[in-house]
């Protein structure tokens, strides 16, 4: 299972956590925010946990019962600990706010559901967000800021990149390798590959809706459809 840093860390005092974020995906991800700190709060009885959605110009006070908070008030706030995370599914904004979060002394907090099932030989790098009913099976590596939408799944010997987002019900198969940056669309298929010849997904490639990818996808190419085709320009 994928373990955050609250459950790692040598907590004291003030510990806040900010979700950047405050849009569908943010509301999505904010009660498995809610739902780590529940997990950790028995082992530290004195210390204070407080959650914030976080964006460029709030225009409300809170969402869903949490505060809402501008990126500066945020950074501005007293803390013996300063956790985030990024919940916006736009990769490139999604690593931009991330360099920004480290440079301030910030530290990433992966985030998975309690519903996650994660097997044998998984290395998910920092940040990752994990949504209810996602799987990992066994031999993948993933790198930093993943997203996997709910009931997503990664198949075995996958090698998957950097700020990757997969949307909703991605069935990705074993043996293929995504590029940095690469967006799978809600419900595509990515069939499998081999040991010998996984299937690629480029750089900065997406995969439309329902899409079902049979072979390599190049680097900033979009395709749809049934088998997969690069979509006309």
């Amino acid at each position: 299972m994928i373990q955050s840093l609250l459950h790692q860390a040598a907590l004291t005092g003030k510990v806040v956590i900010g979700l950047f974020g405050a849009g569908g995906c943010a509301r999505g991800v904010m009660p498995i925010v809610v739902e780590t700190i529940k997990a950790v709060q028995a082992a530290h009885p004195d210390v204070t946990f407080e959650p914030y959605f976080v964006e460029r110009e709030p225009t409300k006070a809170t969402v869903n019962g949490i505060p809402l908070l501008s990126e500066e008030a945020f950074f501005a706030l007293e803390a013996d600990t300063r956790f985030f995370n990024v919940a916006i599914a736009e990769s490139k904004l999604r690593q931009k706010i991330t360099e920004t979060c480290l440079a301030r002394g910030l530290r990433p907090l992966s985030l998975a559901a309690s519903q996650t099932i994660c097997y044998d030989d998984v290395e998910v790098g920092e940040g990752a967000i994990l949504c209810a009913n996602t799987m990992l099976t066994s031999n993948i590596r993933i790198g930093k800021f993943f997203h996997a939408n709910i009931y997503s799944y990664v198949e075995h010997d996958c090698v998957i990149g950097d700020y990757v987002t997969f949307a909703p019900a991605v069935r990705c198969n074993g043996n293929v390798h995504i590029g940095d940056h690469a967006y799978i669309g809600t419900g595509a298929i990515l069939k499998q590959g081999s040991l010998d010849k996984p299937l690629r997904i480029g750089e900065g490639a997406i995969i439309g809706m329902g899409a079902v990818v049979t072979k390599e996808v190049p680097a900033h190419t979009t395709v749809v459809g049934n088998p997969a085709r690069p979509m006309g320009k």
